[in-house]
Order: structure tokens, then C-alpha cells, then sequence
């Protein structure tokens, strides 16, 4: 996990606090599952460290923001069997944030943990790509194939991204360009369960915005998209929440964004009961042998993420 520590991108001081004390909380909640390694500088340490549960392990790691799935490594297996960070460059969703410290954590890590790190040839981030572990990927090509990240063709990141994952067979949409910073990543939408069953966050039926029209986009080409076997989907479908308690139209309230931890699931409640219930429980049908864990981490909603924005896992290699 990375520490959101820039005024420049976080000017407002009283909204920074409530965001690191967001972060402080996901890891440490985290932390009871699994070992969590908090990138910050050293004097951010010294100001905070005694808010960490034993299990939070700082790194002295400058970081700009928090969002260590699009900035963090990207842990993949070389053909020797051994672990190794597949390099893909971070330019702050194609220029749109400062990125001095956070385009350099990747490659920190990965000399870190003495890991060979292989550039990939891409520009963009692990946020806009979901991952079945089993052959398959999906993503949305506002946020690849686009000039703000890439200039090289449909197939040729396609190619690429495979190679970078070890994967097979590429589900594409179109997302939607220049409304977000991301462009539109998928994982706020769409999320694997298993190679086999999507769950998909559903747009309000009456909503019209660029957003719930790429949704409805997305979803259409799921149903009938095969994974990396030859065999269809099932998707599994959550609403929306209608009350949040944040009211922003830029807001992401999005339960897919969830994190799968060791023996947990974490997930965002919003403070609509009737949906954070449907969220839990389902994650609960889908993940039977995990203790689903929800949380109020609304301040990452309001800057455009969520938990699984937040984190990035390093798998177990045996």
C-alpha cells in the first residue's frame, strides 16, 4: 500500500488527514489477515507509526498518493518459475496528476525484493486490467488504447498486456475516455471471481451519463464473450447503492471494488442498508470460506477509488 502524502495533489489539510486515517485503518484492518508493507518517507513514519498494528511493515519508500494498484508492482512468474515484477510505466493516468515519486515505486519494490523486473513496452496502470488467474483478461480500451498512454495499436498493447500477465485471450470494451482520470478502469465494474463468473456492479435502469451507457456496453459483451477455454461467462450482478452518504457526482461507490485477502474479503459499505447488505451477502455466496469485512472508506471513494484501488498483493510463489 502506498501513504497519500502530496498537498499538491491533496491541498485541503483537513481532508488529507481523513484520507490517511482511511488508509491507516484499511491497512492496519488488513493487517489481521495477512502482512501489509506501507510505502512512506521516513518522517511520515515517525509521525504515524504508533497508529500501525504490528503486522504494517513501512517501507522509507517516497510516495505522491495512495493508489498502489496502478503505481505498485506488478507481480508475475518468469519461466524459470521465479517471481518477477512485470514492468509497466506509470505517467499518472496520461499526465493528469503529478507522478514524480509514485512513477519510481515499481521498480523500488522490485529492487527491494531483489526481484528482475521485465519492462513491458506499456504506459498504464494494473487498475484498468482484471485478471481471471487462468488465461483470461479484460479491460476497457479507454484507458490503453489511448494516446494520453500509449501509441501503438489495439493488437499490439493486446500483445503486449499477455505477455505482461502471462495470460491468452484479451475481452475487450470500449470504456469511456476523458471523464475520468483513469478512463475508465474496469475494475470498479467488473471484477473475476473465478475463471468462470464475473460479478458486475449494475448502473441505475433510468441512468443515462456516459458512465452507466459504457456499463450497459460492457455488460452486453460479457454475456457473450468466452474466456481463454472457449466457455462463456456467468455473470453475477450487484445494484448500485441510491443513498450514499456522500452525494458527490463524483463519487465512486463501487462494492466490486473489493480486495481478496487471505481468508477475508474487504469490501466498502456506503450507508445505503439495503444494497451494502446485498453487496455483503453476495460477496459472502461467492466467497463461502472468507470472512467479509466491510468498511467505511468513503474519503477514496470521493478522490475515485476504492479498496482493491488502494492495495496490491504480492502472491505466494511455491
Amino acid at each position: 500500500m502506498q501513504w497519500p502524502a502530496s498537498r499538491t495533489v491533496h491541498p485541503d489539510r483537513l481532508f488529507l488527514d481523513d484520507l490517511q486515517n482511511t488508509i491507516l485503518e484499511l491497512a492496519n484492518t488488513i493487517s489481521q489477515f495477512e502482512p501489509v508493507c506501507l510505502l512512506m518517507k521516513g518522517s511520515e513514519k515517525r509521525r504515524v507509526g504508533k497508529k500501525l498494528s504490528k503486522n504494517v511493515e513501512v517501507w522509507d519508500v517516497p510516495t505522491d498518493d495512495l493508489w498502489c494498484r496502478d503505481s505498485g508492482p506488478l507481480f508475475a512468474v518468469n519461466s524459470e518459475g521465479r517471481q518477477c515484477v512485470s514492468g509497466i510505466t506509470f505517467n499518472g493516468w496520461g499526465g493528469k496528476q503529478i507522478h514524480e515519486n509514485d512513477a519510481r515505486i515499481a521498480g523500488q519494490v522490485a529492487a527491494r525484493l531483489d526481484l528482475p523486473l521485465y519492462p513491458s513496452g506499456l504506459t498504464g496502470e494494473p487498475g484498468g486490467v482484471e485478471w481471471d488467474g487462468d488465461g483470461t483478461l479484460l479491460a476497457h480500451e479507454s484507458c490503453w488504447v489511448n494516446p494520453n498512454r500509449n501509441n501503438l495499436s489495439r493488437g499490439e498493447i493486446e500483445a503486449r498486456l499477455l505477455r505482461a500477465y502471462g495470460a491468452r485471450k484479451m475481452i475487450w470494451a470500449p470504456g469511456v475516455a476523458g471523464h475520468d482520470i483513469t478512463d475508465d478502469h474496469i475494475d470498479a465494474l467488473a471484477r473475476f471471481i473465478n475463471p468462470e463468473v464475473v460479478l458486475f456492479q449494475t448502473p441505475f435502469e433510468g441512468d443515462t451519463d456516459v458512465f452507466s451507457q459504457s456499463a450497459r456496453k460492457t455488460l452486453a459483451i460479457l454475456r457473450e464473450a468466452r474466456n481463454a477455454h472457449g466457455r462463456h461467462l456467468e455473470i453475477v450482478e450487484i445494484p448500485s447503492p441510491e443513498r450514499t452518504r456522500v452525494r458527490s457526482n463524483e463519487f465512486v461507490s463501487s462494492y466490486v471494488n473489493y480486495y481478496v485477502c487471505n481468508n477475508a474479503v474487504l469490501c466498502a459499505q456506503f450507508g445505503d442498508p439495503a444494497t451494502d447488505k446485498i453487496a455483503a451477502e453476495t460477496l459472502q455466496t461467492l466467497y463461502p470460506s472468507r470472512e467479509i469485512v466491510t468498511l467505511n472508506i468513503d474519503p477514496i471513494g470521493e478522490i475515485g477509488g476504492g479498496i482493491h484501488c488502494a492495495t496490491q498483493q504480492q502472491p505466494k510463489v511455491t
